[in-house]
């Protein structure tokens, strides 16, 4: 029996969709992203697509020495297992979870992609709330390759002062909640797939929770330690590759025509609700921690001011995409309300404070 043309048609459709799919999966988001700017570049202004292409290939070699040793750090933290060493960030009493976590989470090696899996075990385990937050809250804003490519592409200045309020913002949550939680108005906020998991609500990290690490610095003498190792640079190496050379093109495009006087009067020093605006904007708009390094950085060209840019950076990385829609899958609305709200007030006081104290 001879196949349809409807047939033909549903099998073509299929096999495009599986193409499609397959190279979406290789290429990513950053790539599609980077080829649909090109083309909008090549029909607007086709004149200037050298200029653009050039500016963006010579800021991602400037940058390439630090992109090379964040992620040489980042692959050595995986490859000898010391990124598992966050565990211990969730021992001993709530107030001590709390100091240890907001600052282990502004200085371990995780992404806001890599964060939710290890908040899901934390929870289903049984870790109480706040230190939970703290480290959810602090860990997407900084990390190892993140203080590196902040200092290469804005100063070292505002890569320690990102650090700290990464610390200061787990710290507000973490408190906070800490505070909220003796009133009984977050009870039941864990959907059904973080819930302990070890029969009792009240299991301690202790008795159910994340074990002590095994870190072997030598990793290349452990079995699998130097595939481990050169898989991760693979991996961060295109990963941030092509976020960094989307975020280049952006900046170039910034620069070039968006006129520097609308940027410093929306986002200057001078506007009173330029903060506000930046929390708010941050939110919704914030791609990527690392693309947004050399976009902020453009943008402070132009007139915008310090405290601005570290607030947009501050209230889009603990919210940013991967990290938001994670968090929402592991809890109810009202703690995903409060997560949002840590954010947004957290970005907004260090904003302010930076703009008192440093401009």
């Amino acid at each position: 029996m001879s196949e349809t043309p409807h047939d033909l048609s549903a099998q073509t459709s299929f096999i495009l969709k599986d193409i499609f799919g397959a190279l979406h999966k290789r290429l990513g988001t950053p790539i599609w992203l980077i080829l649909a700017t090109v083309i909008a570049i090549a029909i607007t202004v086709p004149q200037n697509l050298n200029d653009h292409l050039i500016f963006a290939g010579t800021s991602l070699l400037d940058i390439a020495p630090f992109l090379l040793l964040s992620v040489a750090l980042a692959s050595f933290l995986k490859a000898t297992g010391a990124d598992t060493m966050v565990a211990r960030a969730f021992e001993g009493n709530p107030t001590r979870a709390i100091l240890v976590a907001s600052a282990f989470g502004a200085l371990s090696p995780f992404c806001s992609c890599g964060v939710i899996p290890l908040v899901a075990g934390l929870l289903a385990s049984g870790v109480p709330l706040a230190p939970v937050l703290a480290f959810c809250i602090a860990s997407p804003i900084m990390d190892p390759e993140m203080f590196i490519l902040t200092a290469a592409g804005i100063n070292t200045e505002f890569a320690v002062i990102k650090t700290v309020a990464a610390i200061c913002m787990g710290l507000l949550a973490g408190f906070t909640t800490q505070a909220l939680s003796k009133t009984g108005i977050l009870e039941n906020g864990l959907k059904d797939i973080a819930k302990p998991s070890c029969g009792t609500s009240s299991c301690s990290t202790s008795a159910c929770g994340p074990k002590k690490p095994s870190v072997t610095w030598a990793f290349w003498k452990k079995e699998g330690g130097t595939k481990t190792f050169l898989d991760a640079v693979g991996e961060a190496t295109w990963f941030l590759g092509r976020w960094l050379a989307f975020a280049f093109l952006l900046e170039g495009l910034m620069i070039a025509y968006i006129p520097a006087e609308n940027v410093a009067s929306l986002l200057g020093n001078d506007n009173a609700f330029a903060l506000p605006l930046a929390a708010i904007v941050g939110i919704p708009t914030y791609m990527n921690g690392y693309a947004a390094i050399p976009l902020v950085n453009g943008l402070m060209d132009l007139g915008m001011g310090t405290a601005t840019g570290l607030t947009f950076m501050l209230a889009g990385s603990a919210t940013s995409i991967p990290a938001a829609i994670g968090f929402w899958s592991l809890v109810k609305p009202k703690i995903f309300a409060l997560y949002i709200g840590y954010a947004v007030a957290g970005s907004l006081l260090i904003g302010y404070a930076v703009k008192l104290l440093v401009t």
